[in-house]
């Protein structure tokens, strides 16, 4: 596999009108509010230990399809969105294909279907700043506050994931939060205390999802003779995702586990 550490740019500008994909779903209400179309992208330069789709890492794997092809298929659910629903981009990490997702979001928009990004976070400039203008709703996943905790988690700091929380806030445009909940590994209290109070005077902040870790994923990691580090990790007991609901709340409203 290539796995470029400053290779934030997934496709070259000639091939703009080309998004690499993972999967596509159908259906979901796990992404976003509503009824939601879900494209999964390739590519990914987080290294989540406990990554559901390790497959969806490699930059040049998955399938390229046209945009035009993804707002086709959009247009015809479009009648199973409703009012909240729309179409969510997901990954891999959807900002290695930034520009390509901005005139793929206008497409949408000109249908008038609802756009929402799910994000590592992963980079922020003057693509990643158009893309979320035209982004209706962001879901941010901030997997841990702590700049140490967060390299052993997915191998990157998570300094650019809270740059880009801050600057959506300054848009106004509403997010969710993301963090899962890992034993040993995102349950510290202290740092959950940190976490919920760094977001706490945020304004655009509509949602806060606790997802709780599984081993959903385990079975790809083997397939790809990859090592899975969190073999022997738990999955979090009922009581302690009370507990981190609890603490969150002390700071953010609408908190939630998925």
């Amino acid at each position: 596999m290539y796995f470029p550490e400053q290779d934030t740019h997934l496709l070259n500008e000639s091939e703009i009108d080309l998004l690499r994909i993972h999967s596509l779903e159908t259906f979901g209400t796990h992404d976003g509010p509503g009824i939601r179309m879900v494209v999964f992208v390739q590519g990914c330069q987080f290294r989540c230990l406990y990554c559901q789709n390790p497959d969806s890492i490699d930059i040049h794997g998955g399938t390229l399809v046209t945009i035009d092809e993804l707002v086709s298929k959009a247009v015809k659910q479009k009648a199973y969105f409703g009012k909240q629903g729309g179409v969510t981009v997901s990954g891999g990490e959807p900002l290695l294909q930034r520009a390509k997702l901005v005139h793929f979001f206008d497409r949408l928009h000109e249908n008038g279907i609802n756009t929402c990004l799910d994000s590592n976070g992963r980079v922020l400039d003057d693509h990643t700043k158009e893309l979320l203008d035209r982004t209706d709703l962001l879901l941010l996943d901030v997997k841990h506050i702590n700049p140490e905790w967060h390299k052993k988690l997915t191998s990157l700091s998570n300094t650019t994931t809270l740059k880009i929380a801050e600057h959506r806030e300054s848009t106004g445009k509403p997010m969710w939060l993301r963090y899962v909940f890992v034993p040993g590994y995102t349950d510290q209290e202290k740092y959950l205390h940190e976490w919920a109070k760094h977001f706490s005077g945020y304004k655009t902040i509509e949602r806060v999802e606790i997802i709780p870790f599984h081993q959903l994923g385990k079975h790809k990691w083997e397939l790809m003779n990859m090592e899975y580090a969190l073999a022997d990790t738990p999955s979090p007991t009922t009581e302690a995702l009370e507990n981190v609901k609890a603490i969150f709340s002390l700071y953010l409203d609408n908190v939630t586990i998925k």
